[in-house]
């Protein structure tokens, strides 16, 4: 474990090689699962890099050096940092070089090229960059391509597909592993998310690697909903309207804050991927897999499913395309009830299909 950070000891030992030839990049691609810990890996990496007593070759920081305090308070002036704002859907162009009124005397190219104040290096981290659009990737081409002397540029996203070709081809990747079932579970209690080990694994399971993830999951109402979204998805007559109705109801009791409703909506519509996912898989010829919930609803979806694993898997493409159209913040009531009516209707054509 490194600065506390577990199950990265690969990506500290790529670094360690790096700075031990002098090879040290000026820009580098972080790209794995959200809530891995990609953003405090560039910062305790930025704070080891930055501290004034320690050679920065051995990426072990003395944690007392005024350098050391002032990162992990994260105040810092050699530290710069940009994300989205929350309540905006990419990143602003501002923040990379300043506003209408103060353009290029301002944002984050304007001060990674000023002179590092404790003298090593300036390192700037943007996080969110699977954000970052057209104007932002060209406002940052030329610190890109010509990087201020003493600077270091990390950005942080999920994967490289999402990263702009102007952004990817001019940066260093480095991939970060999904953390292990067993790391997320040990985490969730040491933190106190929950003191129920059983109930740790389970979030863990969920989770995809992501600490972040199986946080949201940690929520004992929506569990109690699966279970009945379960039961609907596995019944011979689904009711499109009191479904879709059911479904946003539950949404809307995430509150008001839109990010906590679209990520509640896509908690629900990841559970029917999943159940779908297990029918296709059963349909196919293989045993079902998940927890018991999973595979009790399953069986029973068996006896009267109107198609095959096609069928199945269709409705499981459907579920994924409600997911990107989470992400793309569609309409909350259009998109449930699209997505259920499309469940339902697709199902009865390709059913109707796969008996001539």
């Amino acid at each position: 474990m490194w600065q506390g950070l577990r199950d990265h000891d690969d990506v500290v030992d790529r670094f360690r090689r790096i700075l031990a030839r002098g090879r040290l990049a000026s820009t580098f691609l972080f790209v794995g699962p959200d809530g891995i810990g990609k953003r405090t890996f560039a910062l305790r990496l930025a704070q080891s890099l930055l501290c004034t007593e320690r050679d920065e070759k051995l990426l072990d920081p003395c944690g007392r050096c005024e350098s050391c305090v002032q990162a992990l308070a994260g105040t810092h002036p050699d530290i710069l940092r940009v994300e989205k704002p929350k309540e905006k859907s990419e990143l602003p162009v501002a923040l990379f070089i300043g506003s209408q009124e103060k353009r290029m005397q301002e944002g984050l190219c304007h001060d990674l090229a000023l002179k590092p104040f404790f003298g090593r290096r300036r390192v700037a981290v943007i996080d969110d960059a699977d954000f970052l659009n057209e104007e932002g990737a060209n406002a940052l081409l030329k610190t890109l391509e010509e990087p201020p002397p003493k600077s270091l540029l990390i950005l942080v996203g999920t994967s490289i597909e999402r990263q702009l070709p102007t952004i990817r081809s001019r940066c260093q990747i480095v991939r970060f592993a999904p953390l292990a079932a067993e790391t997320i579970a040990d985490l969730l209690i040491a933190e106190g998310t929950t003191t129920d080990r059983a109930m740790a694994a389970r979030l863990a399971a969920w989770s995809d690697g992501s600490l972040a993830k199986a946080r949201d999951l940690a929520d004992p109402e929506l569990w109690k909903f699966r279970q009945v979204l379960l039961n609907r998805l596995a019944e011979a007559d689904l009711d499109s309207v009191r479904f879709a109705e059911a479904i946003g109801k539950f949404v809307d009791e995430a509150g008001t804050d839109a990010f906590r409703r679209r990520n509640r909506l896509r908690q629900v519509i990841g559970f029917a991927a999943e159940f779908y996912r297990q029918l296709a898989r059963t349909l196919s010829g293989a045993p079902a897999q998940g927890d018991a919930e999973t595979q009790q609803a399953v069986e029973q979806a068996l006896r009267h499913f109107p198609g095959d694993a096609e069928l199945a898997a269709d409705r499981l493409d459907r579920c994924l395309e409600a997911l990107g159209h989470v992400d793309r913040n569609a309409n909350q009531a259009a998109l449930i009830s699209a997505w259920v009516d499309d469940l339902v209707w697709r199902d009865v054509a390709l059913g109707a299909a796969g008996k001539r």
